[in-house]
This record gives structure tokens, C-alpha cells and sequence, in this order.
């Protein structure tokens, strides 16, 4: 079958013909009709996680999918084929750039009913990420007050809709000609991070997602009331991560090191700083369908890209300017969309 690789790290992405996936008997085949680009997908491309997650070479990479069950393992109980399906297959079988992909069962859902295969394919590890750090972690309620950077974005735009969804009153950081685009989607107070200092602005918060890193996460915990919290997806990794991956001692100190600063900067803020790595959960991907086929939520998806031009799909990400998220059309009917 067709796919897309990487030979090693930092070269680009290539097609070539890949053998067919073998399927464990907990797990489905999926012949994938729509995969969604990340920038995590960059930045396993680059090798930023070798370390933490090494994957077999060459790789496959994609993180996104939906698609129809073609065949199922001998202990599979909740997928037949034919079933119409959307999952995140985790960071332990990432593969979505491929004509078909092995998933175990647990990490699937059924496709919601409302949105097309493009749009479903867009949505598993954002709505999982948002799902992960407002609902499981940030306990979001009303009341709430919630600060996500990055609203325009493939995390961002579904963050902000899950918060009011919520009850919480959100505040959100884009660019300006993104601030009719992020209030549309439910956002109280946007900051245009390119005039003001959202640290000068913002304050009494409960939970800030930070998908930004580095300095902005720092300025980010001075919005915190005390004991509130950041969750940062573009890390640093933190000593919780480590046990969660059941890092070796050489990994966990490396882990702690690099942590080490902004946990430090959090106690003396009085806050708490949470990394957060997107977990596959089939049982969260069904409760976020049933929020798109209410309304609650709505899929963004900004470009969609066939199937052939998947290396170009991903270097996108590198340009900016991305409302939602970048999609690739794996099947001949779903590329025929993109022009009806």
C-alpha cells in the first residue's frame, strides 16, 4: 500500500509502497478516507521525541484518521466493517498518512453522524487535547475563567468552544485579523498578541492552555489566580510525564532537568504547571461526537490537501496563518470534495 515516511529524522516525507498493516487481535484495520496534519507531526519529522517516544525507522507518520473498518482482530466486541470510524491512534501507532492504518479498538469511535470524513479527520487529537486539559485536568465550570493561547488554531479553535460549552468565560490570544474569527467561535476577551501583553491585561485566572512554550508560558502563570493552573502542550515535559511513560532513570533526570526551571518559577507564583501529551481514548472521542452532533462543537478546517501532495500538506504548517486545521484527502472521493 501507499504511504508516507520518513526515513530518518529530519528528512523529508516520501510516498512509497509500505507493507499492509497486521492487525493484533484487539485491534481494527481502517481504510483511511481523511487524515489530519499537526504540528506534532513536524516535530516527530524533526526527531524532538526520539528520546522520549523512539519509533522504529522508517516511520510513518500521521496522527489523525477517519475511515471505514475493512476488518477487525478475533477479541474485537465494538467495530464491525463497515463501520464509519475517527480516532487518534496514539503516539505508540501513529501511521495516518497511509492508505490504511491498524488501530486498537479502544482508541476508536464512530464517525459523528454531521460531519463529512474530512472534517472528522481534523478533529481527534485537537478535541482529545482540548478534552484532556479542560475537562479531565482543568476541571472546567461555570464560573470559570480559562486563557487559551493559540485560539485560531487546530487546538485553539476547539479549546475555546469546549470552554463556553463549559460554562467558562474565555480570553484567548491571536493575531488581529483572527479576532473576528476567535470571538465567532465564543471567545469574551482577545488579545492581539502583536500590540499587547496579554500578562498586562488578563488576571484572576483559573486555567491557562499554553500551546506556545517557552516565554509565554512563563508570562502566562502571572494571570493565574493562586493556585491555578497552565497546562503547556509544547512542554517542557515534567517529572509526571516521565513516570507516565515509564521513562529510564537516565530519561527521568534528563525530563526533571528540563522542567526544572518552570516548575520553579509555578511555586514561587503560587501556581501549578501540568505538561500535557494527547493519550488516545476512544470512550472521550464518542462523548466529543456526540458535542459535534449537537452543535456544542463545530470542526475548522481550513485547507484540504489529496492525497499525493501529503509532504506539501505538512510543510503548510511551517507557513502560519492556519485557521483550524489542515487536512489530507487519503481517499479519490473525499479529494473530489474539495472542489464541490
Amino acid at each position: 500500500m501507499k504511504a508516507f515516511v520518513i526515513d530518518r529524522y529530519k528528512s523529508p516525507l516520501r510516498q512509497t509502497d509500505v507493507a499492509e498493516p497486521e492487525i493484533g487481535p484487539h485491534e481494527v484495520l481502517v481504510q483511511v478516507h481523511a487524515a489530519g496534519v499537526n504540528p506534532i507531526d513536524e516535530r516527530v519529522r524533526l526527531g524532538e521525541f526520539k528520546l522520549l517516544l523512539p519509533q522504529e525507522l522508517p516511520l510513518t507518520l500521521g496522527s489523525d484518521v477517519a475511515g471505514i473498518v475493512i476488518a477487525v482482530g478475533a477479541h474485537v466486541t465494538k467495530f464491525r466493517p463497515g463501520d464509519e470510524i475517527f480516532a487518534h491512534p496514539g503516539k505508540e501507532r501513529i501511521g495516518a498518512f497511509a492508505e490504511r492504518i491498524a488501530i486498537a479498538e479502544d482508541n476508536v469511535a464512530l464517525r459523528p453522524k454531521s460531519l463529512t470524513m474530512n472534517e472528522a479527520g481534523a478533529v481527534p487529537l485537537v478535541a482529545l487535547t482540548a478534552w484532556q486539559a479542560l475537562v479531565e485536568r482543568g476541571h472546567v465550570a461555570p464560573g470559570h475563567k480559562v486563557l487559551i493561547h493559540a485560539g485560531s488554531g487546530g487546538v485553539g479553535s476547539i479549546a475555546i468552544q469546549l470552554a463556553k460549552h463549559l460554562g467558562a468565560t474565555v480570553a484567548t490570544t491571536v493575531s488581529g485579523p483572527n479576532a473576528e474569527f476567535v470571538r465567532a467561535l465564543g471567545a469574551d476577551t482577545v488579545i492581539d498578541y502583536r500590540s499587547e501583553n496579554f500578562a498586562d491585561v488578563l488576571g484572576g485566572y483559573d486555567l491557562v492552555l499554553d500551546s506556545l512554550g517557552g516565554e509565554n508560558l512563563e508570562k502566562s502563570m502571572a494571570v493565574l489566580k493562586p493556585g491555578g493552573k497552565v497546562i503547556g502542550i509544547a512542554g517542557p515535559p515534567d517529572p509526571a510525564f516521565a513516570r507516565e511513560i515509564r521513562a529510564n532513570p537516565l530519561v527521568r533526570i534528563a525530563i526533571t532537568t528540563l522542567s526544572a526551571k518552570v516548575r520553579r518559577h509555578a511555586r514561587r507564583a503560587g501556581v501549578h504547571y501540568e505538561f500535557l501529551f494527547v493519550r488516545a481514548d476512544g470512550e472521550q472521542l464518542t462523548e466529543l461526537a456526540r458535542l459535534f452532533d449537537s452543535g456544542a462543537l463545530r470542526p475548522i478546517v481550513d485547507r484540504v490537501f489529496p492525497f499525493v501532495d501529503t509532504a506539501e500538506a505538512l510543510a503548510s504548517l511551517g507557513s502560519g496563518g492556519t485557521r483550524g486545521k489542515t487536512v489530507i484527502a487519503v481517499r479519490r472521493e473525499e479529494a473530489e470534495r474539495i472542489s464541490e
